[in-house]
């Protein structure tokens, strides 16, 4: 067996980890290189080499599988870089971009516009024909008129088309004939069907789902075809997946066909890599993952040791942003990283982000041109970071460039640059702090009753006084945390989702049809496993869920199913039961006196590329290492004070480190605040306490 390489392009750091089969052998970090994405890529490869003593070409050759992850699809849908994209429905049903779901994250705030549709309401063009809910034609397909529409998109030189017909999820025949009037007058053009892509009810969640994948699909997969020649012309002649929004990842030709599924794919590896630390260190099946970067901060959870998945990814804020109905790993995301820029609003008042310095121009410390204040110079000024080992020393930061940009702005708000940067840092804990509780207080889980697993090259930063004011006593920052979201990938299984819509009650349960849905599911996750190379031996799992809510309700839970198929009362009684489990841990209720109500059918199928986690049971003796140097720093209310720091490289497990204390990694620094402490754990990695 040769190596194991994945790869996680962020907006400003490119991470690779390396694998072979004893496990995580090297780590490698560059700056992304946005105009040629190998180059960032084959940087932090050569750096990663160097520790496996290879050349970055002949690491390549001996590598059997590289795992891609790009923020590249979300930025494009951010910055709105996409394809020219036409969204073709039903006459009558034009403004379903544009109504949305009809509601408003704050319906008391007039202060900003009603927001746009995804694709602009003069892209959008209305076919003649109508199907109802059950699949009956109310209204024949105009053939004509569809080819009229079609040749109107081609002299209007659109990049890509979104087809979503109102229920084309039970007849997909009108669908199906305008591709074949695409193929015949566009050639070549991508296209994107509702029905092929998410067959599910919620028309605005299945279009808005739909123009989102056809709009990436130009950009993508010339993204993908160009990264994988740069690929072989490098030497690599193995395996290439790519990394998905649900936690695993698919060949390159897969996702190239739905490169929506590519959407938050580096931020959903986070959970994944948390869930096998937690495992590791044998510290509970409940955790917060943190992964800080250098332009967001992402948090999401493992939940009775398991991925928490979500329906309702918004693409910026809920209900004004735009819907992408796949699930996908619940992962919350805000503008606050390493690279977040601070500055001063209209009132007077010290912000941090949304802004980033990105990887160019970078934080003013980089010294390449950045001069706006960040976290990251923050952290230079407050002496956190040595300018001289930054990414172990292959960058030298410019302590200079920092204290200019922090100076600049301590004389706009009349206080000191050391009193200016901590500022700087608790506001970005706050901002960090509060996404947390979104997801944890906001979803009924108590923080305090979670283990924290941090990630990111910016995660020990600050991640302990987050910790102390959430209540967590644990914190697990693993030996890799820089690369946690790459690390996901080492950790992840190739994973595969197929949806049915079916609405049926409890009290009067479509067994024939629930039953049906099944099958097609079924079918769909064996054919693709049929069909993915070297996987017939490979373990695998299949699990099926119900989208499922009491009567009258408005949104879906997840529920799994108790059994495969429904051939008794029993059957649909056992998965009413299962729904109230789920609802009841949710929401604290158990309404058992109403009915149930099914709307879609899913089932997943995960194939194990690698070992599970397994915990480590080793013992060690705890001691206390000798600093590497001592250098001042500055923790907050005039307290500066000579603090030790640690070489990472040179600790070994048992070390135990009290606070205030500085551990420099090489691709991370922790700083260990005033009555905290750290510890080696057996594993390696590093146990927190606040």
């Amino acid at each position: 067996m040769g190596y194991r390489i994945s790869v996680d392009t962020g907006g400003t750091f490119t991470d690779v980890v390396v694998a072979d089969r004893r496990g995580i052998c090297a780590i490698g970090k560059a700056l992304t290189t946005p105009q040629r994405i190998f180059d960032g890529m084959r940087a932090a490869i050569e750096v990663a080499a160097e520790e496996c003593n290879l050349p970055g070409d002949e690491l390549l050759r001996q590598t059997d599988m590289l795992i891609y992850g790009t923020t590249r699809a979300t930025n494009a849908v951010v910055t709105q870089s996409t394809a020219k994209t036409a969204f073709l429905t039903t006459r009558g049903f034009r403004d379903i971009l544009v109504l949305k779901e009809g509601g408003k994250y704050d319906p008391h705030d007039y202060s900003y516009d009603y927001p746009p549709p995804y694709i602009p309401r003069r892209y959008t063009f209305e076919i003649d024909e109508r199907i109802d809910s059950q699949g009956n034609v109310v209204r024949a397909l105009d053939h004509q008129q569809a080819r009229e529409a079609v040749r109107t998109l081609k002299e209007r030189k659109f990049e890509a088309v979104a087809v979503s017909l109102m229920w084309s999820i039970a007849n997909s025949a009108h669908e199906q004939a305008i591709a074949r009037i695409l193929d015949d007058e566009m050639p070549g053009i991508p296209y994107t069907l509702s029905h092929e892509l998410i067959p599910i009810v919620r028309e605005y969640r299945r279009a808005s789902t739909t123009a989102v994948d056809a709009s990436l699909k130009p950009l993508m997969q010339e993204h993908l075809r160009r990264m994988e020649e740069d690929l072989r012309a490098g030497g690599f002649t193995g395996e290439l997946l790519i990394g998905t929004s649900a936690g695993g990842c698919q060949h390159v030709s897969e996702v190239a066909t739905r490169p929506v599924q590519m959407l938050k794919s580096g931020p959903a590896m986070a959970p994944v890599a948390g869930q096998a630390y937690s495992t590791i260190e044998n510290l509970g099946g409940d955790a917060i993952v943190c992964d800080t970067g250098g332009t967001t901060f992402d948090v999401g959870l493992v939940r009775d040791g398991k991925l928490v998945y979500t329906r309702d990814s918004w693409l910026g804020r809920r209900w004004i942003g735009h819907m992408v109905a796949m699930s996908t790993v619940d992962v919350r995301s805000i503008g606050a990283g390493g690279g977040s820029i601070a500055w001063i609003d209209a009132g007077g008042l010290l912000r941090v982000g949304p802004q980033s310095a990105g990887a160019v121009p970078g934080p003013a410390c980089y010294g390449r041109g950045g001069d706006r204040p960040t976290v990251t110079d923050a952290g230079v000024v407050l002496g956190y970071f040595d300018p001289d080992y930054f990414n172990g020393g292959r960058m030298t930061l410019d302590a200079g460039a920092a204290q200019r940009v922090i100076e600049g702005l301590a004389r706009e708000i009349g206080r000191s640059p050391r009193d200016t940067a901590f500022a700087i840092i608790t506001i970005a804990n706050e901002l960090m702090i509060k996404a947390i509780h979104e997801i944890t207080v906001s979803e009924g889980l108590n923080p305090r009753e979670s283990v924290i697993v941090a990630g990111g090259g910016a995660a020990g930063l600050n991640i302990m006084p987050i910790a102390r004011e959430l209540g967590c006593a644990t914190t697990i920052l693993p030996k890799t945390a820089s690369a946690m979201s790459a690390c996901g990938m080492q950790y992840s299984d190739i994973v595969f989702e197929q949806t049915r819509s079916r609405v049926t009650m409890s009290g009067s349960f479509d067994m024939d049809g629930v039953n049906k849905a099944l099958i097609e599911i079924d079918a769909k996750l064996e054919q693709f496993r049929k069909d993915l190379h070297g996987a017939d031996r490979a373990q695998y799992r299949k699990e099926y869920f119900a989208e499922a809510r009491y009567k009258s309700q408005v949104w879906e839970l997840d529920t799994p199913l108790p059994v495969k198929r429904f051939r008794t009362p029993k059957d649909v009684a056992a998965l009413v039961e299962a729904f109230h489990t789920v609802h009841d841990r949710v929401y604290a209720v158990r309404d058992e006196q109403s009915e149930v109500e099914c709307v879609n059918w899913r089932g997943r199928m995960s194939i194990r590329l690698s070992d599970p986690a397994k915990p480590v049971s080793k013992r060690v003796v705890r001691h206390k290492p000798k600093p590497w140097t001592t250098r001042q720093a500055y923790f907050g209310a005039d307290d500066l004070r000579r603090t030790p720091v640690f070489r990472g490289i040179e600790l070994k497990p048992g070390a135990s480190i009290a606070g205030p204390a500085i551990i420099e990694e090489p691709t991370t620094t922790i700083v260990v605040y005033p009555r905290m402490s750290a510890f080696v754990s057996p594993s390696g990695h590093y146990i927190l306490k606040s």
